[in-house]
């Protein structure tokens, strides 16, 4: 599945860039008895508008529709949305945008007998992140190994 992520992905980078948009994400996965073809993308600094997701996604399909021998053989739904306010946190830049935000992480194993937590990033470097946790009504700081976490995301705090 990785080699068909990175084709895709190295096919469509380059009409997202000429546009200026950014590649946040992208996943294929089959739900139910349909294959969907998910990609997210964002514009710095505003954002983007669904008209300019529209368009995106029409140059997207016909870039896809030229690969031979397709990748996809199976019907599949393509997808181009915004990454909305809860974006991944994947990259090394998603990383040091989310310094000082607030953020969500899911664990492969539990920490402290959690598998998730809510927090703001504190600090991050290649091995570990530390996040500022809410504990009852104290505020304490969770080392976390980057080789726990499962998935990350920026989260709303309420």
């Amino acid at each position: 599945m990785s080699k068909l992520i990175d084709l895709i992905s190295e096919t469509i980078a380059p009409v997202i860039k000429e546009r200026d948009d950014q590649l946040v994400d992208l996943e294929y996965v089959k739900e139910k008895s349909q294959h969907y073809l998910r990609i997210y993308v964002d514009r710095e600094p505003n954002g983007i508008d669904i008209d300019e997701i529209a368009d995106l996604s029409e140059l997207i399909s016909a870039k896809l529709d030229q690969l031979d021998p397709d990748p996809l053989p199976d019907p599949y739904v393509l997808e181009v949305s915004s990454p909305g306010i809860e974006r991944p946190i994947k990259t090394a830049a998603d990383w040091q945008k989310a310094q000082g935000q607030y953020i969500h992480v899911g664990l492969y194993h539990k920490i402290e007998n959690q598998k998730s937590y809510e927090g703001t990033l504190v600090a991050y470097d290649e091995t570990t992140i530390k996040l500022a946790i809410k504990v009852k009504t104290s505020r304490s700081e969770l080392l976390i190994p980057r080789q726990a976490i499962a998935n990350s995301r920026l989260a709303i705090e309420f």
